[in-house]
């Protein structure tokens, strides 16, 4: 039987980064605190991410408890009647049935997984690390979520830069991830580091790309981990001016 993760969200146990600065201070590196080094983002493997990515994998890369808590934050962070993009995406979106949306778009690698994602009402294919644009016009989407995959992505500040963009005023941005990858494609910053260090490096991502408020970030099912997969988050909202508009 699968645990339940508790109804209500702790947001005290999601709290506001320390950021980008004591992250570097951990990896013992010098950079230039404006911009991640090229070298963070160089992986073992290098070659063409369309090609890694040819063979579909319909499988799910995290346990049924981890599963939960990721439906769980997608019910109480994102307002019901969305419009919501599923960036990465793959065989499943791990979205609670019970909570209604208007439709989900997925943009991925594998039209083969995408097409069998019975929660997807329409897909895209695009490779973001080849072209970090996004194929939307802006204001979109009430929602954005990256699940269990931003450890492969080699431009994160320009990717979550448009997510931004794609963003309607006050929409909400959802990263999560655990500890697993395929490591010869995870970034060097991500094999290097480790859970607490990954909720820094995805809240610097944010910050640096701007656009983005009330960034919190932590552990989203520390009732079911260990010796459940763990389930990290981290979200922000698309900043709006004092008046509601975007800006």
């Amino acid at each position: 039987m699968v645990s339940q993760f508790p109804q209500q969200l702790d947001t005290m146990r999601f709290q506001t980064p320390t950021g980008q600065a004591a992250l570097i201070r951990r990896l013992g590196l010098a950079m230039d605190p404006q911009r991640f080094p090229p070298e963070f983002f160089q992986r073992e493997d290098d070659t063409n991410d369309a090609e890694f990515f040819t063979m579909p994998r319909l499988v799910v890369h995290i346990d049924d408890g981890a599963i939960v808590a990721v439906g769980r934050l997608f019910q109480q962070l994102i307002p019901e009647d969305a419009e919501v993009l599923d960036l990465m995406s793959s065989w499943r979106t791990h979205w609670p049935e019970e909570h209604p949306r208007r439709r989900i778009v997925g943009l991925g690698m594998n039209a083969t997984e995408m097409a069998d994602n019975p929660q997807l009402n329409e897909y895209l294919l695009k490779d973001i690390n080849a072209d970090p644009s996004l194929p939307f016009e802006d204001a979109s989407f009430d929602a954005v979520v990256i699940t269990v995959s931003v450890q492969y992505l080699t431009q994160p500040v320009i990717v979550f830069s448009e997510v931004s963009r794609i963003l309607r005023p006050g929409g909400v941005f959802i990263v999560t991830f655990s500890n697993r990858c395929f490591p010869t494609k995870a970034v060097r910053v991500w094999r290097s580091s480790n859970d607490e260090d990954h909720v820094e490096l995805v809240s610097s991502y944010m910050q640096h790309a701007g656009g983005f408020n009330g960034v919190r970030g932590g552990i989203a099912n520390p009732d079911m981990a260990p010796p459940g997969d763990p389930l990290f988050a981290v979200f922000a909202y698309k900043e709006t001016d004092p008046e509601g508009r975007e800006r």
